[in-house]
């Protein structure tokens, strides 16, 4: 098992745009083999002066079964319409690939 955490860093303001869109996407991702978990998370609104604050992001954590299978999902035709529909929100896209030590 391998869990990405995926930064969607997009244009102020547009977060919430961009949720729908993820909102959208998501019965389709949770349907394709090998994934366990694709959840979205944004920002935690409350005054905590030793965290780092990113209000126009959008993190997905994710659990796929294999490497192959998150290939296959980087590669699966929803995805490459997803990406086509949030480009213009997107500034920045990192991606953690983790496992448990």
């Amino acid at each position: 098992m391998i869990t990405v955490v995926a930064e969607i860093k997009v244009k102020p303001g547009r977060r919430d745009s961009v949720m729908e869109k993820i909102t959208a996407l998501l019965p389709s991702v949770l349907a394709e083999k090998g994934c366990h978990r694709y959840e979205p998370y944004v920002d935690f609104n409350g005054q905590i002066p030793w965290r780092k604050t990113v209000p126009d992001s959008i993190f997905m954590l994710e659990d796929w079964e294999s490497l192959a299978h998150l290939e296959a999902h980087q590669q699966a035709d929803h995805m490459d319409k997803h990406r086509e529909n949030i480009k213009a929100d997107v500034l920045d896209v990192v991606i953690h690939i983790i496992e448990k030590a």
